[in-house]
Protein backbone atom coordinates (compact mmCIF):
# COMPACT_ATOMS: atom_id res chain seq x y z
CA UNK A 1 0.00 0.00 0.00
CA UNK A 2 1.36 3.42 -0.99
CA UNK A 3 1.81 5.78 1.92
CA UNK A 4 -0.47 8.80 2.02
CA UNK A 5 2.10 11.46 1.22
CA UNK A 6 3.40 9.59 -1.82
CA UNK A 7 -0.13 9.02 -3.04
CA UNK A 8 -0.66 12.76 -2.71
CA UNK A 9 2.30 13.41 -5.01
CA UNK A 10 1.08 10.93 -7.62
CA UNK A 11 -2.44 12.35 -7.51
CA UNK A 12 -1.08 15.89 -7.73
CA UNK A 13 0.82 15.02 -10.93
CA UNK A 14 -2.12 13.13 -12.43
CA UNK A 15 -4.47 16.06 -11.85
CA UNK A 16 -2.11 18.46 -13.62
CA UNK A 17 -0.89 16.27 -16.46
CA UNK A 18 -2.74 18.30 -19.12
CA UNK A 19 -1.29 21.56 -17.83
CA UNK A 20 2.27 20.25 -17.85
CA UNK A 21 1.70 18.78 -21.31
CA UNK A 22 0.77 22.23 -22.60
CA UNK A 23 3.79 23.75 -20.86
CA UNK A 24 6.07 21.14 -22.37
CA UNK A 25 4.79 21.97 -25.83
CA UNK A 26 5.87 25.59 -25.34
CA UNK A 27 9.48 24.64 -24.57
CA UNK A 28 9.53 22.00 -27.31
CA UNK A 29 8.31 24.51 -29.89
CA UNK A 30 10.92 27.08 -28.86
CA UNK A 31 13.64 24.65 -29.95
CA UNK A 32 16.40 26.93 -28.70
CA UNK A 33 20.04 25.88 -28.72
CA UNK A 34 23.05 26.09 -26.41
CA UNK A 35 23.61 29.37 -24.56
CA UNK A 36 20.85 31.00 -26.62
CA UNK A 37 17.81 29.62 -24.77
CA UNK A 38 16.42 33.07 -23.97
CA UNK A 39 12.69 32.34 -24.21
CA UNK A 40 12.94 28.94 -22.55
CA UNK A 41 14.90 30.27 -19.58
CA UNK A 42 12.55 33.23 -19.20
CA UNK A 43 9.54 30.90 -19.19
CA UNK A 44 10.96 28.84 -16.31
CA UNK A 45 11.98 31.92 -14.35
CA UNK A 46 8.51 33.42 -14.55
CA UNK A 47 6.80 30.16 -13.58
CA UNK A 48 9.16 29.59 -10.64
CA UNK A 49 8.49 33.09 -9.35
CA UNK A 50 4.75 32.43 -9.61
CA UNK A 51 5.30 29.33 -7.49
CA UNK A 52 7.00 31.36 -4.76
CA UNK A 53 10.64 30.54 -5.53
CA UNK A 54 13.34 33.14 -5.10
CA UNK A 55 15.10 33.20 -8.45
CA UNK A 56 18.56 34.42 -9.34
CA UNK A 57 18.59 35.03 -13.07
CA UNK A 58 21.79 34.76 -15.08
CA UNK A 59 23.47 32.69 -12.37
CA UNK A 60 27.26 32.25 -12.52
CA UNK A 61 27.48 34.74 -15.39
CA UNK A 62 25.38 32.70 -17.83
CA UNK A 63 22.47 34.76 -19.21
CA UNK A 64 20.22 31.74 -19.80
CA UNK A 65 20.93 30.04 -16.47
CA UNK A 66 19.10 30.49 -13.18
CA UNK A 67 19.09 29.31 -9.58
CA UNK A 68 15.69 29.07 -7.88
CA UNK A 69 15.22 28.40 -4.15
CA UNK A 70 12.14 27.62 -2.06
CA UNK A 71 12.44 27.03 1.67
CA UNK A 72 10.09 25.70 4.33
CA UNK A 73 12.06 25.98 7.52
CA UNK A 74 15.27 24.21 8.42
CA UNK A 75 15.90 20.89 6.77
CA UNK A 76 17.80 19.13 4.00
CA UNK A 77 18.59 20.95 0.76
CA UNK A 78 17.64 18.92 -2.31
CA UNK A 79 18.88 19.96 -5.75
CA UNK A 80 17.65 19.29 -9.25
CA UNK A 81 17.51 21.02 -12.58
CA UNK A 82 15.92 21.70 -15.92
CA UNK A 83 17.72 21.60 -19.24
CA UNK A 84 16.16 23.19 -22.30
CA UNK A 85 18.73 23.31 -25.10
CA UNK A 86 18.12 21.56 -28.40
CA UNK A 87 20.31 20.82 -31.40
CA UNK A 88 20.75 22.82 -34.64
CA UNK A 89 19.43 21.17 -37.76
CA UNK A 90 16.70 19.19 -36.03
CA UNK A 91 13.67 21.39 -36.59
CA UNK A 92 10.99 18.70 -36.73
CA UNK A 93 7.31 19.41 -36.22
CA UNK A 94 5.22 17.39 -33.77
CA UNK A 95 3.72 15.52 -36.69
CA UNK A 96 3.64 12.06 -38.25
CA UNK A 97 5.43 13.25 -41.39
CA UNK A 98 8.82 14.84 -41.87
CA UNK A 99 8.49 18.61 -41.91
CA UNK A 100 9.94 21.56 -39.99
CA UNK A 101 7.99 23.48 -37.38
CA UNK A 102 5.76 26.14 -38.86
CA UNK A 103 7.61 29.17 -40.20
CA UNK A 104 11.07 27.64 -39.93
CA UNK A 105 13.50 25.73 -42.10
CA UNK A 106 14.86 22.26 -41.29
CA UNK A 107 18.16 23.94 -40.40
CA UNK A 108 16.70 25.52 -37.25
CA UNK A 109 17.11 24.07 -33.77
CA UNK A 110 14.97 21.37 -32.25
CA UNK A 111 14.75 18.92 -29.38
CA UNK A 112 16.11 15.46 -29.98
CA UNK A 113 16.66 13.87 -26.53
CA UNK A 114 14.34 15.76 -25.75
CA UNK A 115 15.59 18.15 -23.10
CA UNK A 116 12.18 19.77 -23.19
CA UNK A 117 10.60 16.81 -21.36
CA UNK A 118 13.71 16.45 -19.19
CA UNK A 119 13.18 19.92 -17.81
CA UNK A 120 9.41 19.68 -17.52
CA UNK A 121 9.55 16.33 -15.70
CA UNK A 122 12.06 17.64 -13.18
CA UNK A 123 10.00 20.80 -12.78
CA UNK A 124 6.85 18.76 -12.19
CA UNK A 125 8.55 16.55 -9.64
CA UNK A 126 9.88 19.51 -7.69
CA UNK A 127 6.55 21.33 -7.73
CA UNK A 128 4.79 18.17 -6.56
CA UNK A 129 7.32 17.85 -3.72
CA UNK A 130 6.74 21.50 -2.82
CA UNK A 131 2.98 20.94 -2.69
CA UNK A 132 3.51 17.97 -0.33
CA UNK A 133 5.88 20.01 1.83
CA UNK A 134 3.21 22.70 2.18
CA UNK A 135 0.35 20.27 2.89
CA UNK A 136 2.22 18.17 5.44
CA UNK A 137 4.57 20.91 6.73
CA UNK A 138 7.70 19.03 5.71
CA UNK A 139 10.83 21.02 6.45
CA UNK A 140 13.57 21.55 3.91
CA UNK A 141 14.76 23.52 0.91
CA UNK A 142 14.30 22.89 -2.79
CA UNK A 143 17.00 24.25 -5.06
CA UNK A 144 16.13 24.10 -8.75
CA UNK A 145 18.65 25.11 -11.40
CA UNK A 146 18.30 26.19 -15.00
CA UNK A 147 21.18 24.49 -16.77
CA UNK A 148 21.76 25.75 -20.34
CA UNK A 149 24.06 24.29 -22.99
CA UNK A 150 24.17 20.67 -21.83
CA UNK A 151 24.96 19.72 -25.43
CA UNK A 152 28.22 21.58 -24.88
CA UNK A 153 28.67 20.05 -21.39
CA UNK A 154 28.97 23.65 -20.34
CA UNK A 155 26.84 25.04 -17.53
CA UNK A 156 27.18 22.63 -14.61
CA UNK A 157 30.99 22.88 -14.29
CA UNK A 158 30.52 26.65 -14.19
CA UNK A 159 27.81 26.48 -11.54
CA UNK A 160 29.93 24.04 -9.54
CA UNK A 161 33.00 26.28 -9.66
CA UNK A 162 30.93 29.25 -8.49
CA UNK A 163 29.78 27.34 -5.40
CA UNK A 164 26.13 26.83 -6.29
CA UNK A 165 26.15 23.14 -5.34
CA UNK A 166 28.08 23.51 -2.10
CA UNK A 167 25.04 23.54 0.20
CA UNK A 168 23.24 20.53 -1.31
CA UNK A 169 22.47 17.48 0.81
CA UNK A 170 21.40 15.40 -2.21
CA UNK A 171 20.74 15.91 -5.91
CA UNK A 172 18.48 14.38 -8.56
CA UNK A 173 19.43 14.00 -12.22
CA UNK A 174 16.92 12.75 -14.80
CA UNK A 175 17.24 12.15 -18.53
CA UNK A 176 14.94 10.50 -21.08
CA UNK A 177 16.54 7.26 -22.25
CA UNK A 178 18.95 7.61 -25.18
CA UNK A 179 20.53 4.16 -25.31
CA UNK A 180 19.73 0.68 -24.13
CA UNK A 181 19.80 -0.82 -21.58
CA UNK A 182 19.59 2.53 -19.72
CA UNK A 183 15.81 2.79 -19.77
CA UNK A 184 13.32 2.92 -16.87
CA UNK A 185 16.08 2.48 -14.33
CA UNK A 186 18.86 4.23 -12.42
CA UNK A 187 22.60 4.04 -12.98
CA UNK A 188 24.40 1.71 -10.61
CA UNK A 189 28.21 1.70 -10.96
CA UNK A 190 29.07 2.81 -14.49
CA UNK A 191 28.32 6.51 -14.64
CA UNK A 192 29.14 8.97 -17.41
CA UNK A 193 32.75 9.88 -18.03
CA UNK A 194 34.63 13.13 -18.45
CA UNK A 195 33.51 15.62 -21.08
CA UNK A 196 35.91 18.26 -22.41
CA UNK A 197 35.03 20.98 -24.87
CA UNK A 198 37.61 23.28 -26.43
CA UNK A 199 37.51 26.02 -29.04
CA UNK A 200 40.54 26.79 -31.23
CA UNK A 201 40.66 30.23 -32.82
CA UNK A 202 43.02 31.06 -35.68
CA UNK A 203 43.71 34.65 -36.72
CA UNK A 204 45.56 36.09 -39.67
CA UNK A 205 46.37 39.62 -38.54
CA UNK A 206 49.47 40.28 -40.67
CA UNK A 207 48.92 38.74 -44.10
CA UNK A 208 51.28 41.25 -45.70
CA UNK A 209 54.27 39.58 -44.05
CA UNK A 210 53.57 36.16 -45.61
CA UNK A 211 55.89 36.70 -48.57
CA UNK A 212 57.58 39.99 -49.28
CA UNK A 213 60.03 41.08 -51.99
CA UNK A 214 61.22 44.36 -53.54
CA UNK A 215 58.90 43.74 -56.48
CA UNK A 216 55.71 43.58 -54.38
CA UNK A 217 52.92 46.03 -55.15
CA UNK A 218 52.51 48.86 -52.63
CA UNK A 219 48.79 48.06 -52.67
CA UNK A 220 47.82 45.56 -49.92
CA UNK A 221 46.18 42.40 -51.25
CA UNK A 222 46.96 43.37 -54.80
CA UNK A 223 45.45 40.99 -57.36
CA UNK A 224 48.93 40.21 -58.57
CA UNK A 225 50.30 39.49 -55.09
CA UNK A 226 50.67 36.09 -53.50
CA UNK A 227 47.79 35.51 -51.14
CA UNK A 228 48.52 34.50 -47.55
CA UNK A 229 46.82 31.20 -46.63
CA UNK A 230 44.92 32.73 -43.70
CA UNK A 231 42.49 31.45 -41.09
CA UNK A 232 40.28 29.30 -43.30
CA UNK A 233 43.29 27.26 -44.34
CA UNK A 234 44.32 27.02 -40.70
CA UNK A 235 40.96 25.59 -39.69
CA UNK A 236 41.02 23.09 -42.54
CA UNK A 237 44.56 22.08 -41.62
CA UNK A 238 43.51 21.67 -37.99
CA UNK A 239 40.48 19.62 -38.99
CA UNK A 240 42.50 17.32 -41.24
CA UNK A 241 45.42 16.86 -38.86
CA UNK A 242 43.24 16.10 -35.84
CA UNK A 243 41.33 13.50 -37.87
CA UNK A 244 44.59 11.94 -39.00
CA UNK A 245 46.00 11.79 -35.48
CA UNK A 246 42.85 10.52 -33.74
CA UNK A 247 44.07 6.92 -33.66
CA UNK A 248 47.30 8.14 -32.06
CA UNK A 249 45.61 9.84 -29.10
CA UNK A 250 44.12 7.00 -27.02
CA UNK A 251 44.40 3.23 -27.14
CA UNK A 252 41.99 1.61 -29.58
CA UNK A 253 40.41 -0.59 -26.91
CA UNK A 254 38.77 2.41 -25.18
CA UNK A 255 35.21 3.52 -25.83
CA UNK A 256 35.62 7.25 -26.47
CA UNK A 257 34.70 9.87 -29.04
CA UNK A 258 35.89 13.20 -30.39
CA UNK A 259 33.59 15.29 -32.55
CA UNK A 260 34.20 18.69 -34.08
CA UNK A 261 32.33 21.49 -35.76
CA UNK A 262 33.60 24.54 -37.59
CA UNK A 263 31.78 27.45 -35.99
CA UNK A 264 33.39 30.40 -37.76
CA UNK A 265 35.24 30.90 -41.02
CA UNK A 266 35.74 33.94 -43.18
CA UNK A 267 35.56 37.60 -42.30
CA UNK A 268 36.89 38.09 -45.82
CA UNK A 269 35.81 37.63 -49.41
CA UNK A 270 36.72 35.29 -52.23
CA UNK A 271 38.95 38.08 -53.50
CA UNK A 272 42.66 38.21 -52.70
CA UNK A 273 42.02 39.03 -49.03
CA UNK A 274 42.73 36.07 -46.71
CA UNK A 275 40.28 35.04 -44.02
CA UNK A 276 41.00 36.88 -40.80
CA UNK A 277 39.43 34.46 -38.32
CA UNK A 278 38.46 30.80 -38.15
CA UNK A 279 37.22 28.71 -35.23
CA UNK A 280 36.76 24.99 -34.68
CA UNK A 281 35.10 23.45 -31.63
CA UNK A 282 35.94 19.97 -30.32
CA UNK A 283 33.83 17.84 -27.96
CA UNK A 284 35.74 15.01 -26.27
CA UNK A 285 33.99 12.19 -24.38
CA UNK A 286 36.37 9.89 -22.52
CA UNK A 287 36.30 7.66 -19.42
CA UNK A 288 38.53 9.83 -17.25
CA UNK A 289 40.23 13.21 -16.88
CA UNK A 290 43.74 11.97 -17.74
CA UNK A 291 42.54 10.77 -21.14
CA UNK A 292 40.83 14.10 -21.77
CA UNK A 293 44.01 15.98 -20.94
CA UNK A 294 45.99 13.74 -23.32
CA UNK A 295 43.63 14.41 -26.21
CA UNK A 296 43.73 18.17 -25.67
CA UNK A 297 47.52 18.15 -25.45
CA UNK A 298 47.71 16.54 -28.89
CA UNK A 299 45.10 18.94 -30.25
CA UNK A 300 47.28 21.80 -29.02
CA UNK A 301 50.15 20.43 -31.07
CA UNK A 302 47.89 20.19 -34.12
CA UNK A 303 46.84 23.81 -33.62
CA UNK A 304 50.45 24.96 -33.33
CA UNK A 305 51.33 23.19 -36.56
CA UNK A 306 48.26 24.50 -38.40
CA UNK A 307 48.99 28.06 -37.36
CA UNK A 308 52.63 27.83 -38.39
CA UNK A 309 51.75 26.41 -41.79
CA UNK A 310 49.16 29.10 -42.57
CA UNK A 311 50.79 32.25 -41.18
CA UNK A 312 48.29 32.56 -38.33
CA UNK A 313 48.25 32.82 -34.59
CA UNK A 314 46.14 30.45 -32.50
CA UNK A 315 44.32 30.57 -29.21
CA UNK A 316 42.60 27.91 -27.11
CA UNK A 317 39.45 28.62 -25.07
CA UNK A 318 37.72 26.15 -22.78
CA UNK A 319 34.07 25.41 -23.38
CA UNK A 320 33.73 22.61 -20.85
CA UNK A 321 35.67 20.54 -18.35
CA UNK A 322 33.26 18.15 -16.68
CA UNK A 323 34.34 15.46 -14.24
CA UNK A 324 33.37 11.78 -14.49
CA UNK A 325 30.41 10.60 -12.44
CA UNK A 326 30.33 9.07 -8.98
CA UNK A 327 28.00 6.22 -8.05
CA UNK A 328 25.72 6.24 -5.02
CA UNK A 329 23.89 2.95 -4.48
CA UNK A 330 21.67 4.30 -1.70
CA UNK A 331 20.32 7.01 -4.00
CA UNK A 332 19.99 4.65 -6.97
CA UNK A 333 18.13 2.03 -4.93
CA UNK A 334 15.83 4.57 -3.25
CA UNK A 335 14.88 6.14 -6.57
CA UNK A 336 14.28 2.80 -8.25
CA UNK A 337 11.91 1.75 -5.47
CA UNK A 338 9.88 4.89 -6.12
CA UNK A 339 10.01 4.18 -9.85
CA UNK A 340 8.43 0.80 -9.09
CA UNK A 341 5.59 2.63 -7.34
CA UNK A 342 5.14 5.10 -10.22
CA UNK A 343 5.35 2.34 -12.82
CA UNK A 344 6.81 2.53 -16.35
CA UNK A 345 5.33 4.81 -19.02
CA UNK A 346 1.92 3.61 -20.21
CA UNK A 347 0.99 4.31 -23.82
CA UNK A 348 -2.63 4.88 -24.75
CA UNK A 349 -4.34 3.72 -27.91
CA UNK A 350 -4.15 7.34 -29.10
CA UNK A 351 -0.36 7.22 -28.74
CA UNK A 352 -0.18 3.93 -30.61
CA UNK A 353 -2.33 5.34 -33.39
CA UNK A 354 0.07 8.27 -33.84
CA UNK A 355 2.96 5.82 -34.05
CA UNK A 356 1.09 3.72 -36.61
CA UNK A 357 0.53 6.83 -38.72
CA UNK A 358 4.29 7.33 -38.84
CA UNK A 359 4.84 3.74 -39.89
CA UNK A 360 2.16 4.01 -42.57
CA UNK A 361 3.54 7.32 -43.88
CA UNK A 362 6.96 5.69 -44.26
CA UNK A 363 5.48 2.83 -46.24
CA UNK A 364 5.68 0.24 -43.46
CA UNK A 365 2.93 -2.02 -42.22
CA UNK A 366 1.43 -0.49 -39.03
CA UNK A 367 1.95 -2.66 -35.95
CA UNK A 368 -0.54 -3.54 -33.25
CA UNK A 369 1.97 -2.35 -30.65
CA UNK A 370 4.46 -0.09 -32.46
CA UNK A 371 6.49 0.76 -29.32
CA UNK A 372 9.52 -1.24 -28.20
CA UNK A 373 9.15 -3.35 -25.06
CA UNK A 374 12.01 -1.68 -23.19
CA UNK A 375 10.19 1.64 -22.79
CA UNK A 376 7.16 -0.13 -21.31
CA UNK A 377 8.99 -2.20 -18.67
CA UNK A 378 11.32 -1.59 -15.75
CA UNK A 379 14.83 -2.98 -15.39
CA UNK A 380 16.64 -3.04 -12.04
CA UNK A 381 19.83 -1.00 -11.72
CA UNK A 382 21.79 -4.18 -11.11
CA UNK A 383 20.46 -5.98 -14.19
CA UNK A 384 21.01 -2.87 -16.28
CA UNK A 385 24.59 -2.63 -15.03
CA UNK A 386 25.23 -6.25 -15.92
CA UNK A 387 24.02 -5.71 -19.48
CA UNK A 388 25.95 -2.47 -19.87
CA UNK A 389 29.21 -4.04 -18.73
CA UNK A 390 29.05 -6.66 -21.49
CA UNK A 391 30.13 -4.05 -24.06
CA UNK A 392 32.91 -2.51 -21.95
CA UNK A 393 36.40 -3.66 -20.97
CA UNK A 394 36.61 -4.76 -17.34
CA UNK A 395 38.89 -1.88 -16.32
CA UNK A 396 36.70 0.90 -17.79
CA UNK A 397 34.77 2.64 -15.01
CA UNK A 398 32.85 5.27 -17.00
CA UNK A 399 30.99 5.37 -20.30
CA UNK A 400 29.45 8.18 -22.46
CA UNK A 401 29.26 11.70 -21.04
CA UNK A 402 26.91 14.26 -19.53
CA UNK A 403 27.67 17.11 -17.21
CA UNK A 404 25.21 15.98 -14.48
CA UNK A 405 28.38 14.40 -13.14
CA UNK A 406 29.32 17.74 -11.56
CA UNK A 407 26.59 17.31 -8.94
CA UNK A 408 28.07 13.93 -7.97
CA UNK A 409 31.14 15.51 -6.37
CA UNK A 410 29.18 17.88 -4.13
CA UNK A 411 26.35 15.70 -2.82
CA UNK A 412 24.95 12.17 -3.14
CA UNK A 413 23.41 12.11 -6.62
CA UNK A 414 21.15 9.73 -8.52
CA UNK A 415 20.93 9.43 -12.31
CA UNK A 416 17.57 8.18 -13.58
CA UNK A 417 16.48 7.28 -17.12
CA UNK A 418 12.85 6.98 -18.17
CA UNK A 419 11.59 5.59 -21.47
CA UNK A 420 10.57 7.92 -24.27
CA UNK A 421 8.63 6.77 -27.34
CA UNK A 422 10.69 4.61 -29.68
CA UNK A 423 9.31 2.41 -32.45
CA UNK A 424 9.89 -1.26 -33.16
CA UNK A 425 12.01 -1.70 -36.30
CA UNK A 426 9.88 -2.55 -39.35
CA UNK A 427 12.23 -5.47 -39.96
CA UNK A 428 15.67 -6.57 -38.71
CA UNK A 429 18.47 -4.26 -39.78
CA UNK A 430 16.16 -1.41 -40.84
CA UNK A 431 16.29 1.84 -38.86
CA UNK A 432 13.81 4.69 -38.89
CA UNK A 433 14.99 8.12 -40.04
CA UNK A 434 16.13 10.41 -37.23
CA UNK A 435 13.13 12.73 -37.58
CA UNK A 436 10.81 9.98 -36.32
CA UNK A 437 12.13 9.92 -32.77
CA UNK A 438 12.37 13.70 -32.75
CA UNK A 439 8.73 14.01 -33.79
CA UNK A 440 7.60 11.50 -31.16
CA UNK A 441 9.25 13.71 -28.53
CA UNK A 442 6.84 16.51 -29.41
CA UNK A 443 3.59 14.61 -29.97
CA UNK A 444 1.73 14.94 -26.63
CA UNK A 445 0.02 11.54 -26.72
CA UNK A 446 3.42 9.88 -27.14
CA UNK A 447 5.74 11.92 -24.90
CA UNK A 448 3.43 12.71 -21.96
CA UNK A 449 3.82 9.22 -20.40
CA UNK A 450 7.53 9.99 -19.92
CA UNK A 451 6.59 13.05 -17.88
CA UNK A 452 4.07 11.16 -15.75
CA UNK A 453 6.50 8.44 -14.70
CA UNK A 454 9.51 10.71 -14.25
CA UNK A 455 7.81 13.52 -12.30
CA UNK A 456 6.06 11.11 -9.92
CA UNK A 457 9.34 9.31 -9.22
CA UNK A 458 11.25 12.54 -8.69
CA UNK A 459 8.61 13.95 -6.35
CA UNK A 460 8.42 10.79 -4.22
CA UNK A 461 12.21 10.51 -3.99
CA UNK A 462 12.51 14.11 -2.81
CA UNK A 463 9.87 13.33 -0.19
CA UNK A 464 11.90 10.36 1.09
CA UNK A 465 15.08 12.42 1.28
CA UNK A 466 13.28 15.08 3.33
CA UNK A 467 11.42 12.77 5.70
CA UNK A 468 13.72 9.78 6.22
CA UNK A 469 16.92 11.08 7.84
CA UNK A 470 18.44 7.60 8.11
CA UNK A 471 18.22 7.14 4.33
CA UNK A 472 19.74 10.53 3.62
CA UNK A 473 22.51 9.87 6.13
CA UNK A 474 23.25 6.51 4.50
CA UNK A 475 23.56 8.25 1.14
CA UNK A 476 25.92 10.80 2.68
CA UNK A 477 27.99 8.10 4.36
CA UNK A 478 28.41 6.36 1.01
CA UNK A 479 29.35 9.69 -0.60
CA UNK A 480 31.98 10.26 2.07
CA UNK A 481 33.37 6.76 1.62
CA UNK A 482 33.61 7.04 -2.17
CA UNK A 483 35.28 10.46 -2.00
CA UNK A 484 37.67 9.52 0.80
CA UNK A 485 36.14 11.92 3.29
CA UNK A 486 33.60 14.00 1.42
CA UNK A 487 34.31 17.27 -0.36
CA UNK A 488 38.07 17.75 -0.35
CA UNK A 489 38.66 14.10 0.58
CA UNK A 490 41.49 11.89 -0.58
CA UNK A 491 39.53 10.50 -3.55
CA UNK A 492 37.52 13.64 -4.29
CA UNK A 493 38.01 15.30 -7.69
CA UNK A 494 37.96 19.09 -7.43
CA UNK A 495 36.11 21.22 -9.94
CA UNK A 496 38.05 21.59 -13.18
CA UNK A 497 36.41 24.79 -14.39
CA UNK A 498 39.02 27.57 -14.41
CA UNK A 499 37.57 29.67 -17.23
CA UNK A 500 34.84 32.22 -17.82
CA UNK A 501 31.43 31.20 -19.19
CA UNK A 502 31.96 30.73 -22.96
CA UNK A 503 28.85 32.67 -23.90
CA UNK A 504 30.28 35.01 -26.53
CA UNK A 505 31.24 32.58 -29.26
CA UNK A 506 29.29 32.31 -32.47
CA UNK A 507 26.80 29.75 -31.19
CA UNK A 508 23.87 29.05 -33.54
CA UNK A 509 20.76 31.00 -32.58
CA UNK A 510 17.45 32.51 -33.55
CA UNK A 511 17.66 36.15 -34.55
CA UNK A 512 15.33 39.10 -35.09
CA UNK A 513 15.98 41.32 -38.11
CA UNK A 514 14.03 43.49 -40.50
CA UNK A 515 13.04 40.21 -42.18
CA UNK A 516 11.17 39.02 -39.11
CA UNK A 517 11.35 37.75 -35.53
CA UNK A 518 12.88 34.55 -34.18
CA UNK A 519 14.33 33.41 -37.48
CA UNK A 520 17.16 30.91 -37.66
CA UNK A 521 20.57 32.50 -38.21
CA UNK A 522 21.16 30.64 -41.49
CA UNK A 523 18.77 32.10 -44.06
CA UNK A 524 17.05 29.34 -45.97
CA UNK A 525 13.94 28.75 -47.97
CA UNK A 526 11.15 28.43 -45.46
CA UNK A 527 12.54 31.02 -43.03
CA UNK A 528 9.58 33.31 -43.47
Amino acid sequence: MVEERKQFIMDWIAQREKQFSEWHQIIWDYGETAFREYRSSKWYVEKLKEEGFEVEEGSAGMPTAFCATWKNGDGPVIGGYAEYDGIPGNCQAADTVQRPRDGLSPLAGGHTDPHSILGMSSFGGFLAAKAAMEKYDIKGTLKFFGEPAEKLRASKPIHAAAGYYDDLDAAFSFHPFYMLPLCNTTRWNTHCGAGYGVMYTFRCDNPETWISSPDDSPIPASHSATRCPGATDAVLQMYTTSKMFKEHMISNNVGWSMNETITTVGQATADNIPAQIGQIHYMIRVPDVDMAETVVRILDQCAEAAALATHCTWQKDWIAKSRPGLANHVMADLTYKNLEIAGPPVYSEAAREKAREIQKNLGYEPMEDPFIDEIQNLITPQECEEKLRKVLPEWQEHFTSDDYTEFCWHAPTVRMYIGRPALRPPKPGVAYPAWVMNALGGIPECIDPTFVTASKTIGMTILDLLTKPDLLQAAKDEFNERTGGGVGGSKWIPCLCDYKPPIDFRWPEYITTARGENQWWIPAEGDK
